[in-house]
């Protein structure tokens, strides 16, 4: 810093700071430290490592040197707290702390920056208690739970600005809605606050910075900055050398490790990246088994792995001593690895938006080249990287929608003020209103809320657990302590599936699978887990204890939730590319390597253009097919099916099976399915649709699992102290419970019809499903009867086998059905 009478200015400072680092500011970080400066809030949305971070971050500390030219070259007093950093995953906030502290002291500024997350210990959480940093990392949950702490109130007054990163991550979740409401009060503590988004991938912008800055925004102090849209990407995709014409999912499977590992020996180090945690676990194995001089030199990184097992595999990307690292979701973001000059994607990442996110992660530095090889798991998917090709080429992106009004994390929130100085029900419901989630809120609604933290609602009244928040001169608070203590252990909308820690018996832990995975298995079994075999010895509490072991694994960890529907975007522009294929026109290597697979579907039944659907119907000797392609997505599909065969079974006696994947879905019955009747009257209707789908499925199971989740986020059920954690059968049978209290006594409570709903917009997708139902009955409906089964539907019959067939008796099978087929194809 300078001493002389010639102060420089805050951007001459940032100038000099860029050219020390050989480089100079982008023109859309200039656009938002000048908006910065002039008051406003907004979003920058940039391609991953185009700089993001220093324009967000930049604007804060320009503002405070700014106002404060003289004091900073005088004084080396730490300021109060200016600046707070909202980051989604706590384990990006080592990184991101590294990022923040670099011009910070290349600046030579007095301000002290620290992080305040779930891994931060329990004494600087008590100092910070004291005096907050000047800049401070967070999460959403560890932001909830300061607002807890009536104490730091007074120091939050003064903060000038809050930037929340990877946006795109949050919004659309409920962990999105627990941020609009944190940042609500922050505004209401500090009415000129500035707030900033950042994002990578987004298709709705406009509406993603209402949601960030709330409904009662000033659209005309709102800016978007757009920085680069297009970073340099090179994708390819690795074509296996023979392609069968009958796929199925999976059935290439790790027959192409030798071709990644062929590729991984022209990179320094590389990400690979699995969609489940499953299949990391199987392709490291089988990397190490082709290639076991890599040992020590490739990894693996998940979520579920113990967070010392993930901070030395990230420690050996970022210096480059590992060749690479096989991983899931748990490397998309933030985290920079300037060494990883390649990215290899296993299998579709069934979204655009994802596709981009991991291609950034190599080359994620000024002006270098994103690299990105696509491995397919089945030929089909080779469709889906054609058409997710052509949509970056477009430049579309899938938008994240907004949650409305999620009543179990407005419950959450209301005893989180409660608890932090409490709160007077108008003033509090003007601020609720004032977020883009709740800005619908009626007041019956509200009552209902103060009804259900005051004493639980009218069935639970006579509870004292359930009466929390007290009046205490005409203010709403929580004094008793042991409530105060559970509701900030339990804070937090994630609501993880029920897992039990994977510990050796000498002492080292290994992370975290699933408790319906490790219970299934028997003393003795062997499975892999953290990229090792290992043997379960016992299970004790949440523990299961093992050993390292030799031979064949019995079984590989099931992860729920791991699979991805194919998102609506991608979807759209997948219909085009088979249009394409319709036309006779095979444009890229991808769709040239599926010529002979859609010359037999053309040959045998048609190619439909995007405005068709398909439908094939064919006898085999399980019985009576009916295969539908609408190509919408797995979830669409599977409300789709439930709904067509409720819809034929009310009009006809008739017993249906179904299977579905992201293209199509199949009906199966002993006798023929009169589909062609079915759709005169009005199989495809949108009319009594909700009403059709609930009764065709088992909504109230269905509901029933998702209240598990909302009655843990309303603070219904606990999941206990730490070392006290309740089994998952425990929580399961204590949701239920409330969930039967509620509907044979409670039936307006409005958390139950929060469930059915979750499950409706989540599970099946109602509204896409209204979409593509209306797209089918405005578009042309073609129904083929084929010589055999034919390469779309040959996935969909797979699946079907897969309900009765073992593994090994099921590849045998598949094996001679396409002996048979590919036998009919050379002569029909």
């Amino acid at each position: 810093m300078q001493t002389s009478a010639k102060l420089e200015s805050a951007s001459q400072l940032v100038d000099r700071y860029f050219a020390a680092l050989g480089s100079k500011p982008y023109r859309f970080q200039r656009s938002a430290w000048r908006a910065f400066r002039n008051g406003h809030s907004g979003l920058i949305h940039s391609a991953t490592g185009t700089g993001k971070t220093l324009a967000a971050w930049l604007g804060p500390i320009m503002q405070w040197l700014d106002e404060n030219r003289d004091e900073v070259r005088t004084t080396s007093q730490t300021p109060p707290i200016q600046a707070l950093w909202i980051t989604p995953l706590r384990a990006l906030a080592g990184d991101t702390e590294k990022s923040l502290r670099h011009p910070i002291e290349a600046l030579k500024l007095p301000w002290k920056l620290e992080s305040r997350t779930g891994d931060s210990s329990s004494s600087l959480k008590a100092r910070q208690l004291k005096r907050l940093p000047t800049a401070l990392i967070t999460t959403p949950e560890s932001l909830s739970l300061m607002l807890t702490h009536e104490s730091l109130l007074p120091q939050l007054m003064g903060l000038k600005s809050v930037v929340v990163d990877e946006w795109h991550e949050l919004i659309g979740s409920k962990r999105g809605v627990q941020t609009e409401l944190a940042l609500a009060r922050l505004r209401r503590l500090c009415p000129k606050l500035q707030i900033w988004g950042v994002s990578a991938t987004l298709g709705n912008l406009q509406q993603a910075a209402s949601v960030l800055l709330g409904a009662d925004a000033d659209l005309g102090e709102t800016c978007i900055i757009r920085g680069y849209q297009k970073k340099k990407t090179h994708l390819q995709s690795l074509i296996p050398s023979t392609m069968e014409r009958f796929p199925w999912s999976g059935h290439i499977g790790t027959r192409m490790v030798p071709q990644v590992l062929q590729l991984l020996n022209s990179a320094n180090s590389a990400l690979v990246f699995a969609n489940t945690r499953s299949q990391t676990e199987i392709w490291y194995q089988e990397m190490l088994k082709q290639h076991p001089d890599w040992a020590g030199r490739i990894a693996l990184h998940h979520g579920s792995l113990d967070s010392k097992v993930r901070k030395w595999v990230e420690d050996g990307l970022r210096t480059g001593r590992l060749r690479a690292v096989v991983c899931t979701s748990s490397l998309d973001l933030g985290v920079d690895f300037t060494a990883v000059d390649l990215v290899i994607q296993v299998g579709s990442p069934k979204g655009i938006a994802r596709l981009l996110q991991r291609a950034g992660r190599s080359g994620h530095q000024r002006d270098a080249i994103s690299r990105l090889a696509f491995v397919p798991t089945n030929a089909i998917e080779l469709i889906e990287l054609a058409a997710a090709q052509t949509a970056i080429q477009e430049g579309f992106l899938e938008s994240r929608v907004p949650l409305e009004k999620p009543l179990d994390v407005l419950a959450q929130h209301v005893l989180t003020v409660a608890i932090g100085g409490g709160f007077e029900p108008d003033s509090l419901l003007k601020e609720i209103r004032s977020t883009f989630a709740y800005q619908s809120l009626t007041d019956r609604e509200w009552k209902w809320i103060l009804d259900f933290v005051q004493r639980g609602g009218s069935s639970l009244a006579a509870y004292p657990e359930f009466r929390k928040v007290e009046i205490i001169d005409g203010s709403y608070r929580i004094s008793d302590r042991r409530m105060i203590r559970n509701h900030r252990m339990n804070i937090g909308t994630i609501v993880s599936d029920a897992a039990m820690r994977v510990k050796y018996v000498s002492g080292g832990v290994l992370g975290t699978a699933e408790e319906n995975f490790l219970s299934k298995l028997n003393a003795g079994d062997k499975f892999v887990f953290a990229g090792r075999l290992l043997q379960l010895i016992r299970i004790h509490d949440d523990t299961a204890l093992v050993r390292r072991a030799t031979g064949k694994p019995d079984a590989v960890p099931r992860w729920m939730g791991g699979r991805m529907p194919l998102s609506s975007e991608l979807s759209q522009v997948l219909r085009r590319k088979i249009e394409e294929a319709s036309d006779g026109s095979l444009l890229g290597r991808e769709m040239n390597a599926l010529q002979g697979l859609f010359e037999i579907q053309r040959r045998w039944s048609r190619i439909p253009r995007a405005d068709q659907l398909l439908i094939e119907r064919i006898k085999t000797r399980s019985g009576y097919q009916v295969f539908l392609f609408p190509f919408e997505g797995r979830l669409v599909h599977e409300g789709l099916a439930a709904l067509f065969a409720y819809r034929i079974a009310q009009r006809c006696q008739i017993t249906l099976s179904m299977a579905c994947n992201d293209y199509g879905l199949v009906l199966q019955s002993a006798k023929p399915i009169p589909i062609e009747s079915a759709i005169e009257q009005g199989l495809f209707s949108v009319c009594e649709l909700e009403a059709d789908i609930l009764a065709s499925l088992n909504a109230t199971e269905m509901a029933k699992r998702q209240f598990r989740q909302i009655a843990r986020v309303a603070g219904l059920i606990q999941q206990g102290f730490p070392g006290q954690r309740k089994p998952a059968r425990q929580l399961q049978a204590s949701s239920n419970m409330f969930y039967d209290v509620f509907t044979n006594y409670d039936p307006e409570n409005l958390l139950l019809a929060q469930s059915t709903r979750e499950v409706l917009d989540q599970q099946l997708e109602i509204e896409r499903t209204f979409e593509a139902l209306s797209r089918i009955e405005s578009g042309q409906i073609f129904v083929e009867d084929p010589p055999k089964v034919t390469p779309l539907a040959f996935p969909l019959m797979v699946d079907k086998l897969r309900e009765r067939l073992s593994s090994e008796s099921l590849a045998e099978r598949i094996r001679r059905m396409q002996a048979e087929l590919e036998k009919a194809a050379q002569t029909l």
